[in-house]
């Protein structure tokens, strides 16, 4: 599987959430692995649908949200 560029990183999401994400300067899954599902559900655009997204990209990368 080729490795997603940072850029590309966060495309299969809904524009809201991808806003949302730029908002609280979350850009690569690093970042996002230090917030808690909980957390980002608080964030206007982010979602239901959102998490097992975000939750798929960082299990690609062996990555998982903060607990």
């Amino acid at each position: 599987m080729q490795k997603r560029a940072e850029t590309d990183l966060f495309l299969v999401l809904a524009k809201p959430a991808q806003r949302a994400l730029s908002e609280h300067g979350v850009t690569t899954l690093q970042m996002l692995e230090t917030y808690r599902e909980d957390e980002l559900l608080q964030w206007h655009g982010i979602g239901p649908s959102s998490i097992p997204k975000l939750r798929q990209l960082l299990a690609e990368q062996g990555l998982t949200f903060h607990t």
